[in-house]
């Protein structure tokens, strides 16, 4: 059986537009995170 995590926040990509969640390399500075990857945030 997986663990799935539906309370985690989630946001927009403002690149690609998809949604993605929280993740722990995010928990100091989630308010500013923008993109859900390095690779969209190289091609803003």
């Amino acid at each position: 059986m997986t663990h799935k995590k539906p309370h985690l926040p989630h946001k927009v990509c403002v690149v690609c537009q998809r949604p993605f969640a929280w993740r722990k390399k995010w928990a100091k500075d989630w308010k500013n995170v923008k993109y859900c990857s390095e690779r969209c945030r190289r091609h803003q």
